[in-house]
């Protein structure tokens, strides 16, 4: 029996029109987004914007505004009762707009069609402005990936230059750090309640602006922690490492830490986090009322591919403890996952499999690292001492609960419903988490994990993340030894062959990554020759705000130890490292590869939504 979708009739409006026919004077709060407007748990302006909502508030979201003309796109709607709020979107808009080599990319994943140029360059710096120059007594709120990232000061690849924080840069009045639901409905119940947005000192997971020398607002139970100047972090290197180390130690630490950087005449002033949401609060965010579907404005205008890519997928759980050098995710996100409960995910199959289009296949059943779901430290006094930026590495933390037994649970409860044919998982896998030789604690679970993983719930490719087969690269990157891929195959090769499969296995990696010579690619390309694999997808690093990666590329050593990194900073030597995959000679079938930028995906193009 064919499904239907039911339809949901109550959208958020983004027209005066609309907000009209919903009876509203003017809106409580204006969302603007550099994506388009798509109302999925997907996209992060979908989610604050129902989050708003539910917290009592009227809400309009204004997408992909004109900056270029007379800014009336953000004048449309008039100010909002009390503040407007502001997001990028789901990337950061450089990394969207350019490829690593800083050359303009032809299109975008979060618009109809794919069309480019419907965003700006440091779109949450230009929205912001274009509303302080029209609205100059409304706060203005910035969040998203682009603000977070860059909420103090950092290195920014595309002017190869230290920026100061976004704070400074757009005028906004305050960033809501990270993923922002619990904080945002915090602050929506505070400015209902009569206070002013300028005033909000205490928000947890906010960073505002506050006059050089003034003494800081009282903040019970957290200790303050001073970053060097800003002058003095351009001035010297050991000053913007040591800035960095203590950047990432806190945002990976549960101690309650407030940073304060002083820059001219102001001082960046950043609350810590909140502790990692609850299984019931995040469960709360997907039961919002969704309609998981983009706006009907773009009924004529094209496919999204973002939304294309997403929608018949589920996201389990958020927060990645991996913690590699070049990835974001930690910083934004988390180090401490956040998993939803089974029925949630139960729930939302459900809705999915009512969706026009649906043929019985989830294209996947994941997160930023697939396999991290309800995994958390057994004994969280000691994760509460810890500062490591990564669980996995250089080791597995003896203290870190990685049974797999809810997720091969989760997957069946999954697989058994009669609307799903098969739940693929789409999302990168830790394999290291799965092998003895890398994990102590791996045992019959993980064996059983990655036999139904590849018999299961794979279209017959696997696709993992080695990264690179040097050892002191991989080091840097915080990546395992490349001996327990060589494993990870053989326990492959051995499950395919028992099940009588033909499937593969897919390797990914990066090139012109901090401590990669083009010696070191030459022998990882003749290594992966040796092993029979000609890869498909690579990636040319990109130094992207605050992750580091991009630490070690702008300073030339590691700021945790001060030992000298080499790094390519040249073009021409960054298209060399990537092509030594695809030379005739060196993989053997002469190849271009055109890396794409799509929805959920980290800075390196994985799957990580």
């Amino acid at each position: 029996m064919k499904r239907s979708i039911k339809v949901q009739q109550k959208w958020l409006p983004t027209s005066k029109k609309e907000m009209e026919a919903l009876g509203w004077e003017r809106p409580d709060v204006i969302l603007f987004t550099g994506d388009a407007y798509i109302d999925h748990p997907s996209f992060g302006a979908a989610v604050i914007a129902r989050v708003l909502e539910a917290a009592g508030l009227r809400v309009a979201v204004v997408p992909q505004p004109n900056w270029q003309d007379d800014l009336r796109d953000f004048s449309k709607l008039g100010a909002p009762r009390f503040f407007f709020d502001v997001t990028a979107g789901n990337m950061d808009s450089m990394v969207n707009h350019y490829t690593a080599t800083r050359r303009l990319r032809s299109d975008d994943a979060y618009t109809p069609g794919g069309a480019a140029g419907f965003r700006p360059d440091y779109a949450t710096v230009v929205y912001t402005r274009a509303l302080k120059k029209l609205f100059p007594e409304v706060p203005v709120v910035a969040g998203g990936i682009e603000a977070s990232m860059r909420r103090l000061m950092h290195y920014d690849y595309w002017k190869d230059a230290l920026e100061p924080s976004v704070l400074i840069s757009s005028g906004a009045d305050m960033i809501i750090y990270g993923m922002a639901e619990r904080a945002v409905t915090e602050l929506a119940q505070r400015v209902k309640k009569g206070e002013k947005v300028r005033l909000i000192t205490d928000l947890p997971q906010s960073a505002y602006l506050m006059p050089a020398g003034e003494s800081l607002p009282p903040l019970p139970g957290v200790k303050d922690m001073m970053l060097h100047p800003c002058s003095e972090a351009i001035s010297s290197r050991k000053a913007y490492a040591e800035n960095f180390v203590l950047f990432e130690k806190t945002s990976n630490s549960q101690k309650q830490v407030r940073l304060i950087e002083p820059c001219g005449d102001n001082m960046v002033v950043v609350n810590p986090p909140m502790p990692a949401a609850t299984e019931a609060e995040a469960d709360a965010i997907y039961d919002l009322p969704f309609n998981y579907a983009p706006h009907p404005r773009y009924d004529q205008k094209g496919p999204i591919p973002a939304w294309e890519m997403i929608k018949f997928s589920v996201n389990i759980h958020r927060g990645c403890f991996g913690g590699c050098s070049f990835c974001a995710i930690a910083a934004h996100q988390g180090k401490f996952v956040s998993s939803r409960s089974e029925a949630s995910v139960l729930r939302e199959v459900e809705r999915i499999s009512r969706m026009e289009g649906f043929k019985g296949y989830l294209t996947d059943l994941g997160g930023p690292s697939a396999n991290m779901y309800r995994m958390a430290g057994r004994n969280r006094e000691r994760c509460y001492k810890c500062d490591r930026p990564s669980c996995i590495w250089p080791s597995v933390c003896d203290n870190l609960e990685t049974s797999h037994r809810d997720l091969l649970a989760l997957y069946r409860s999954v697989g058994s419903l009669p609307y799903i044919k098969k739940a693929f998982v789409g999302s990168g896998i830790r394999y290291d988490l799965l092998l003895k030789e890398s994990n102590p604690s791996s045992g019959r679970d993980e064996e059983y994990y990655l036999k139904e993983l590849i018999v299961s719930h794979t279209s017959g490719r696997l696709k993992v993340a080695p990264e690179h087969t040097d050892d002191e690269v991989l080091f840097l990157m915080r990546k395992s030894s490349f001996r327990h891929f060589r494993r990870l195959r053989e326990k492959f090769s051995e499950i395919v062959r028992n099940n009588g499969l033909k499937y593969e296995l897919v390797p990914y990696f990066i090139s012109a990554h901090p401590g990669t010579t083009e010696e070191k690619m030459g022998a990882l390309a003749r290594e992966l020759k040796g092993l029979g694999f000609h890869p498909e997808q690579v990636q040319d690093f990109t130094p992207t705000p605050m992750t580091l990666a991009t630490a070690m590329y702008y300073l030339g050593f590691d700021p945790y130890t001060g030992k000298k990194v080499y790094v390519a900073r040249d073009i021409a030597e960054k298209r060399r490292q990537k092509e030594y995959f695809f030379k005739t000679g060196s993989m053997g079938q002469d190849k271009r590869h055109k890396t794409k930028v799509i929805a959920g995906h980290d800075q390196q193009g994985r799957k990580t939504k």
